[in-house]
């Protein structure tokens, strides 16, 4: 067994400590990002939410199709007929990258909708995201 001096186990102790706290403040940044997402979605619609939170190289997996990119993705929502739509989403768990580059959320979605006879549509389900911390120090999902 290799002995270690103080100021070495000190200095590797901290280190951990320092690596533990980043990753921490970028969970956290992330679930802000998360709420900040779902509030534009509510406030905005979900065509100005999902076209604003996707990475330029974002993708959205919308059942057998992907959409990728800000401008495919607005086109893919903007061309929803669907009326009185609502998409609600809380995420139960994130987890990042110890680079702090890259995160993920999961948790439960809510989606309702007015058909074009009336009658309101809601499905539930559990939604997955992945996060990429940006140039400019952002997150924007690249996959949804």
């Amino acid at each position: 067994m290799r002995n270690y001096s103080f100021p070495t186990l000190l200095i590797l102790l901290l280190s951990l400590w320092a690596c533990s706290n980043d990753r921490e403040k970028c969970k956290q940044e992330i679930i802000q990002t998360e709420h900040a997402f779902a509030r534009m979605a509510a406030d905005k619609g979900v065509a100005a939410a999902f076209s604003y939170y996707v990475a330029d190289s974002g993708v959205i997996n919308a059942g057998e199709k992907l959409f990728r990119g800000k401008e495919e993705v607005r086109k893919h929502y903007d061309a929803w007929t669907m009326k009185d739509v609502r998409l609600t989403w809380t995420p139960d768990f994130v987890d990042v990258a110890s680079s702090c580059d890259l995160g993920y959320t999961y948790g439960k979605y809510s989606f309702s909708f007015r058909d074009s006879t009336g009658k309101v549509k809601e499905s539930k389900g559990i939604f997955h995201t992945v996060w990429k911390r940006q140039a400019d120090g952002s997150w924007r999902f690249v996959w949804d």
